[in-house]
């Protein structure tokens, strides 16, 4: 599909990064590798499980703090390395962090929201892979008065590319559906510039 034309953006989406026997394979592989944990995340005074399974792999010493959670790093497995070589030669930027979602069923969902945390600096480059069911990624402006917004079916062995201005006019979110899905899992790579923990 190649760029996804919004304002203050820089977003490209490529439905077959993976072909289909690898995507399958890799799927296999972080379902069953991958130390998955569910955390309990506060929000607008009430506490409740997240709706997903999460994971952070990284560099030795990059914590990652979002909503209150850090997540301490586990060291690097080979398929995740062999995906991360490729998105690295892809898109030409270096990566030492990815954080792994893991969607069970419809129920399973990321609110509205942008990866602006300090420990990405001004303008992160985020690169996310897309193995499993096929989930909706939504897109609508910061700016409430801006009634612009995108969406994308986010297919197995795809990948989205964000970067430039994007986190700071952009909220992105994966809805739960009553529709049967197959389970997803999503690996956003991302440069930590330092860690922060909170």
């Amino acid at each position: 599909m190649g760029k996804i034309e919004l304002p203050h953006s820089q977003i490209y989406y490529y439905p077959d990064f993976f072909d289909s026997v690898t995507s399958d394979k890799l799927f296999i592989l972080l379902h069953g590798e991958i130390e998955w944990r569910q955390d309990y995340i506060t929000l607008f005074g009430k506490t409740h499980l997240q709706p997903r399974l999460t994971a952070w792999y990284a560099d030795e010493g990059l914590t990652y703090t979002y909503s209150n959670i850090t997540m301490y790093p586990h060291g690097w497995i080979n398929c995740l390395e062999e995906i991360k070589n490729k998105v690295e030669s892809f898109v030409q930027v270096k990566f030492n962090s990815v954080l792994l979602n893991y969607y069970r069923h419809g129920k399973d969902s990321m609110g509205w929201h942008s990866d602006n945390e300090p420990e990405l600096g001004k303008n992160p480059l985020i690169a996310s892979v897309s193995l499993g069911g096929q989930r909706r990624f939504m897109l609508k402006a910061r700016d409430k008065k801006n009634s612009l917004k995108s969406e994308i079916s986010l297919s197995h062995g795809s990948l989205l590319v964000m970067g430039g201005e994007t986190q700071h006019y952009w909220l992105h979110q994966i809805p739960k559906t009553s529709k049967v899905v197959e389970p997803r899992i999503n690996l956003t790579f991302r440069f930590i510039k330092s860690s922060i923990n909170g």
